[in-house]
């Protein structure tokens, strides 16, 4: 992660994140101890960090300009000081890149992907659950849109006299099902006979090019039954049928945070997908990759913070990983374990697809 990632200014005069060394040092030892403790740090807390080699008054007067400045604040008058969301900017601009997993969180990340075999939706899921326990935050998985993967198999299966499942299985490894809807009475043979015909037509054709008009069989019962399964098909090809999210680790929204009315809004969100899918495709389109309290623009969130990163398949970007959080989420982890993650999962949706 360059500092320019995620960084708010745009070049034009003095930059408004700037301090200088020492403030800089102490302002990071706060940010640090914070999001550890979740207490405010006072300046006994400062003086053994990295760059801070003076008094404890003068650290208190320095973190009284901070708080001047708005880059800390002071919850009670006796109190030690807390971050604020700009505080937690500057940061996070000044990391100076994502940082390493520990060993322990490598070899967890390891042994995950070589495992992970089947479906891909069940290893996606899998992964927001991995992610979630890397870093004890909500992790959000993006699935890869399906409209240019082929078919490998297609099937009919009967759920009553007048509804099916069509399931299908994409040469990515990735297995969709639709319930469909008959105008008639259909019975197990009908039913093989359009899965044949459906199969004989479709195997081998992405699903954005599945042909309306295939060939019919001969029978106007069967061929309705065709025409149905021809629509799901396009209809699973088509931006209509959405963006497949999986969210692991909500439990951990209730630890962070002791306002239930907090709690309570951050969870609507997560269950609302189109929210989520598009609240983190618009932070990385900000060309953002951690986005702090009101900066993603959604207002249920603003005590939380997002660190997004996309899911490239050969040098193409077809999905995210987004972690979620307290605006105290501790950064550097949590960049780092979206950067490992997004990075095999990648190549494992890479190799999927040869």
């Amino acid at each position: 992660m360059q500092t320019s990632d995620n960084s708010r200014h745009d070049g034009a005069g003095p930059d408004p994140l700037a301090l200088d060394v020492r403030k800089s040092a102490i302002l990071n030892a706060v940010v640090t101890e914070y999001i550890g403790s979740a207490q405010p740090v006072g300046s006994q807390h400062v003086m053994d960090a990295p760059g801070v080699s003076v008094s404890s008054a003068t650290i208190r007067a320095d973190m009284a300009a901070l708080e001047r400045d708005g880059y800390l604040a002071q919850p009670h008058t006796s109190a030690g000081r807390i971050p604020t969301d700009k505080g937690y900017r500057f940061f996070v601009d000044h990391l100076g890149g994502p940082g390493a997993l520990d060993p322990v969180g490598r070899q967890q990340v390891r042994q995950f992907f070589d495992h992970a075999h089947g479906e891909i939706e069940l290893m996606l899921e899998k992964t927001s659950g991995l992610l979630a326990d890397l870093t004890d935050c909500t992790a959000m998985v993006v699935g890869p849109s399906h409209e240019l993967a082929t078919l490998r198999s297609v099937q009919l299966v009967g759920l009553g006299p007048r509804l099916a499942l069509l399931v299908v299985v994409l040469a990515d490894g990735a297995v969709q099902k639709q319930s469909i809807d008959l105008a008639e009475d259909v019975d197990e043979g009908r039913l093989a006979d359009a899965a044949r015909c459906l199969a004989a037509h479709s195997l081998g054709r992405a699903l954005s090019q599945i042909d309306a008009t295939l060939v019919t069989t001969g029978d106007p019962a069967t061929d309705a039954v065709v025409s149905v399964g021809v629509d799901a098909l396009r209809h699973l090809g088509s931006a209509e049928a959405g963006d497949q999210l999986f969210v692991g680790g909500s439990s951990h929204m209730a630890a962070a945070f002791d306002a239930v009315d907090t709690v309570r809004s951050v969870l609507t969100i997560l269950e609302q997908q189109l929210v989520v899918v598009t609240l983190l495709r618009d932070v990385l389109d900000r060309g953002l990759s951690v986005a702090i309290g009101t900066e993603h623009g959604v207002e249920p969130l603003a005590s939380c913070a997002i660190v997004v990163m996309p899911v490239s398949v050969d040098g193409e970007v077809t999905g995210t990983i987004g972690l979620l959080g307290p605006t105290r989420m501790n950064y550097p982890l949590a960049l780092a374990a979206a950067q490992v993650v997004g990075n095999r999962l990648g190549q494992r949706l890479s190799e999927s697809r040869r």
